[in-house]
């Protein structure tokens, strides 16, 4: 069953677990900046201890260089900054749900854009599969300090 993501989730410690699980594709978050993307989340929902999404809007109190890509080229956005789902889980249409819930909120703010990125280098081929089942483009990409390559997505609403 999907529910909002917040501090008091009994999961939230099985949930940063499984975050920092899939820290290669996503990044670490130690308990304190598990909380804080949690707690400045325009959207973020779980199913279980089996997958969840964390999506900020423009206005969200966030360091990303990816976050900061796209709020340097969009006034109203949201982006999508991490969704995994765990390996035993996978197959069952978790991720699909979460980000169907997403795009249900944004339109319900007047969103219009949801934006993501993804690895390019170390290559992430079932991230790129996922989100070109719903539609997202490429729309630039960037060398981020980090060594990693990655590709800039949107979907428009």
């Amino acid at each position: 069953m999907l529910t909002p993501l917040s501090l008091n989730t009994s999961q939230l410690p099985l949930l940063r677990d499984l975050n920092n699980e899939h820290a290669r594709e996503l990044s670490f978050a130690d308990e304190a900046r598990f909380a804080h993307l949690v707690d400045n989340a325009f959207f973020a929902a779980h199913i279980g201890a089996e997958a969840f999404i964390i999506a900020f809007d423009q206005d969200a109190d966030y360091d990303s260089e990816n976050f900061l890509w796209f709020r340097q080229r969009f006034s109203r956005f949201v982006y999508v900054d991490r969704v995994v789902t765990a390996g035993a889980a996978r197959g069952r249409g978790h991720a699909a749900a979460l980000y169907n819930a997403l795009f249900a909120a944004a339109r319900a703010a007047g969103h219009e854009r949801i934006t993501c990125e993804i690895n390019a280098d170390p290559p992430n081929p079932g991230s790129e599969a996922f989100h070109a089942k719903f539609w997202f483009t490429e729309i630039g990409g960037a060398v981020l300090p980090n060594g990693k390559t990655v590709r800039y997505y949107e979907r428009r609403l």
